[in-house]
C-alpha cells in the first residue's frame, strides 16, 4: 500500500502592508498553523511581511506595487517541482482580462500556476492547467470579500479559497 505524501501550502497575495500588521498575523496564525509551505504571490510592499510567517518555509515573488528593495530581494517568478507537479508562482500584470492566458504564455507548460494581482480569487482548471489566485487577505477594492487560499499537492492538486470575515 502506498502512503500519499501531501504537501499543504498556504497561499496569499496582495497584502499591501508597509509594516508589521497584527490582523494579518492573526489570519496567518489561525489558517496556516499546519501548512508545510507558504506561497506569497507578490505585492507585499515591504519585506517585513515575511516576518509574519515565523519559521515556516516561504516562497515569494515580487509584484507591480512592491518597492525597489522587495524587487531586489525576491524573484519575479518561481518554478518548482512539488510531488512531481510543475508549479509556477508569479504575481501577474496588466488588465485582469485574459490574465490566465498571459500567465500561461509567459511561464510555459505547467501543471499549476499560482498568481495574484487581481485581488479576485480564482480556483479552476483551464485547458489542463490549474490556476489558483488566493485573492487579497486585506483589500476589498476589487473583490467582494477578503480571502486567502490553501493548496494540497499529493497525487493531484486541489485548492480551496478561504474567506476572511
Amino acid at each position: 500500500m502506498m502512503i500519499e505524501n501531501k504537501v499543504k501550502i498556504g497561499v496569499l497575495s496582495d497584502t499591501h502592508i508597509a509594516g508589521l500588521d497584527q490582523n494579518l498575523k492573526k489570519i496567518i496564525d489561525e489558517n496556516f498553523s499546519d501548512v508545510d509551505l507558504i506561497f506569497h504571490a507578490g505585492d507585499l510592499v515591504d519585506l517585513c511581511v515575511l516576518e509574519l510567517f515565523g519559521t515556516k518555509e516561504v516562497r515569494a515573488v515580487y509584484g507591480n506595487m512592491d518597492s525597489q528593495r522587495v524587487k531586489q530581494e525576491l524573484p519575479e517568478q518561481l518554478l518548482m517541482n512539488i510531488n512531481g507537479f510543475k508549479i509556477g508562482l508569479i504575481h501577474g500584470w496588466g488588465s485582469p482580462e485574459g490574465i490566465e492566458r498571459k500567465l500561461r504564455d509567459r511561464l510555459g507548460k505547467l501543471d499549476c500556476i499560482v498568481f495574484g494581482h487581481t485581488h479576485y480569487p480564482v480556483n479552476q482548471k483551464i485547458d489542463g492547467v490549474y490556476f489558483f489566485n488566493p485573492g487579497s487577505a486585506v483589500d476589498k477594492r476589487f473583490a467582494k470579500s477578503r480571502s486567502i487560499g490553501m493548496l494540497e499537492v499529493g497525487t493531484d492538486i486541489t485548492g480551496r479559497i478561504i474567506a476572511i470575515p
